[in-house]
């Protein structure tokens, strides 16, 4: 997890006038308890009204909220288009993620921006084609793209005619209701490749 989202989650799970411990911030978000006291001290020093000391508990008086996301008329047209069309062309996780960043979206915007995005008439459709199991495979892939981990792929062509590969997935092109994985099929390992980059089907 990257700094700043570990910083908006000590935020999250401070609101609404709970008590947590260094302990319990570091178990929720897999840290050492030192570097959740790190993390309170940049927050206090930023002006978050946080109280509280260690082997005690913190607590953040209410009242306090993040600013507002500012986004321009055009980006909240990109945003919702965008997350519109992964929910509906993505994998498993990725729709899932999508529906929840279009509620945060709309949960954060001010009235007038809001309205604007619920206004977006850009709409996507997932097609029937598209399975549960095409969409789960869609996540091993962009996980292992972004792990840079190997896959064993065992795949038919247009002959039906049986391959099994494994590949190093570059990462995942759409080009409108078809997902190609590009990949290294000649892998000598992770950190090297003795292969050239090419299209699977």
């Amino acid at each position: 997890m990257r700094r700043a989202d570990r910083l908006f989650q000590i935020v999250q799970y401070l609101r609404g006038g709970r008590l947590l411990t260094a302990s319990q911030l570091a178990e929720r978000l897999e840290v050492t308890p030192r570097t959740i006291y790190r993390d309170i001290a940049d927050l206090v020093g930023s002006g978050v009204p946080i109280e509280g000391e260690a082997g005690v508990g913190y607590i953040m008086r209410d009242g306090y909220d993040l600013p507002p996301l500012m986004f321009t008329e055009a980006e909240i047209v990109a945003l919702v288009a965008g997350a519109r069309l992964i929910r509906a062309w993505g994998g498993l996780d990725m729709a899932a993620a999508a529906e929840e960043a279009l509620i945060k979206i709309e949960t954060v915007l001010p009235d007038a921006a809001r309205a604007r995005a619920e206004t977006v008439q850009i709409h996507a459709f997932g097609m029937e084609d598209l399975s549960d199991e095409t969409r789960r495979a869609i996540d091993r892939v962009e996980a292992a793209s972004n792990a840079r981990r190997r896959l064993h792929l065992v795949y038919r062509d247009e002959a039906e005619a049986e391959t099994e590969r494994v590949v190093r997935p570059l990462g995942l092109w759409f080009w409108g209701k078809v997902w190609t994985v590009v990949a290294c099929a000649n892998c000598a390992g992770i950190s090297g490749c003795s292969g050239s980059t090419g299209l699977l089907p």
